[in-house]
């Protein structure tokens, strides 16, 4: 098996899973400039700073993702060669650290952020306040699909690490 190989395609794949960030970061903040120019009602002015926001996050979160990821598939190669045991179990650690992230932030932070918004949505009938609900609704609907990929990929990559590790024990 070689680790270095899958190790550059879990970084490629995550680059350009956070190519989706910033796909939909710029989604939002073309619709926000559509609301902008286009909107006549209440509720499509209140739109313009919830998406635009939302858009901007997903584009800063978008654009970390990548250029880390980018800089790591040439970092792989070096500490790979420098000290292949050492290698492989950071990124044994760093995927532990990554998927209990995940167990909290991903599947559980973000759906009580999806419920607190619902309800607002139910209770709360201002037009600023239903675009600040539906917006986020959407984000983190966004944000759970590619992080959930992603989730796979880590338990994939870190599966894997394990396997060289204990054929190289």
């Amino acid at each position: 098996m070689d680790i270095l190989k899958t190790a550059t395609d879990w970084a490629k794949a995550e680059v350009f899973s956070s190519t989706f960030f910033i796909l939909f970061g710029l989604l939002f903040v073309t619709a926000s400039i559509g609301f902008w120019q286009l909107g006549k009602t209440d509720l499509a002015k209140a739109f313009i700073v919830p998406s635009l926001i939302a858009g901007a996050f997903l584009l800063s979160a978008g654009l970390g993702l990548f250029i880390t990821n980018k800089s790591r598939v040439t970092e792989f190669t070096t500490a790979y060669n420098a000290d292949a045991p050492t290698f492989v179990q950071s990124e044994i650690n760093r995927a532990d650290k990554v998927l209990n992230e995940y167990k909290t932030i991903a599947f559980k932070i973000f759906p009580m952020i999806v419920i607190v918004a619902a309800l607002l949505l139910i209770f709360i009938n201002t037009p600023t306040w239903r675009a600040i609900s539906i917006t986020t609704i959407a984000t983190m609907v966004i944000i759970f699909f590619v992080d959930s990929n992603a989730n796979e990929r880590h338990k994939n990559y870190r599966e894997q690490l394990v396997l060289e590790q204990k054929a190289n024990e």
